[in-house]
């Protein structure tokens, strides 16, 4: 019974700290980093991919653009304006963004995928720190992968999940079921 009462604590605390960021978004000014949503079953690319040919890559399964359009619903049923939407190249980030915010403002090379590619890790995060951390009036939506946010933030997000910042700092993480 016990576990039960702290079970019940501790989504009710959630659901406010979910509530919260709301606000934070509909206020605008954040910084929003998404994982792409669910793919198609694997661990990073093919070999031989290609950036410029989706045919070569593993991109979104079924699930995914169903995710990705329950995302574009609660930012229009929360009234979130988003300003700027930039994706990674890899062609999962960009369907993401298009299918959860309708479009891609433009493809920006510190998105890119970091699985497989620590070489380039230091570079990145510094293009991405600098790109987090100054102030923005709209929201600016950041579409990449799981291993970039996590070399950003230190968080693994799910496939999905939004960590949300402000001034540099993260301020939450939110999921959309």
């Amino acid at each position: 019974m016990k576990w039960l009462l702290l079970l019940g604590l501790l989504a009710s605390a959630e659901a406010f700290a979910d509530e919260k960021l709301w606000k934070l978004l509909q206020a605008g000014g954040q910084v929003i980093l998404i994982r792409h949503t669910v793919t198609t079953p694997g661990a990073g690319d093919p070999p031989g991919f290609k950036l410029d040919d989706c045919s070569t890559q593993r991109n979104l399964s079924d699930e995914g653009r169903a995710h990705a359009q329950r995302i574009s619903k609660e930012f229009q049923s929360r009234k979130v304006m988003v300003g700027r939407v930039l994706s990674s190249p890899w062609c999962r980030c960009i369907e993401t963004a298009k299918l959860a915010f309708g479009r891609v403002d433009d493809v920006s090379q510190p998105l890119s995928n970091l699985f497989g590619r620590p070489e380039n890790r230091d570079a990145q995060v510094k293009q991405l720190k600098e790109m987090t951390s100054y102030s923005v009036k709209e929201n600016l939506v950041l579409v990449t992968h799981g291993s970039t946010i996590q070399a950003l933030t230190g968080i693994a997000p799910g496939t999905g999940e939004m960590v949300v910042m402000t001034g540099g700092k993260v301020a939450g993480r939110l999921i959309v079921p």
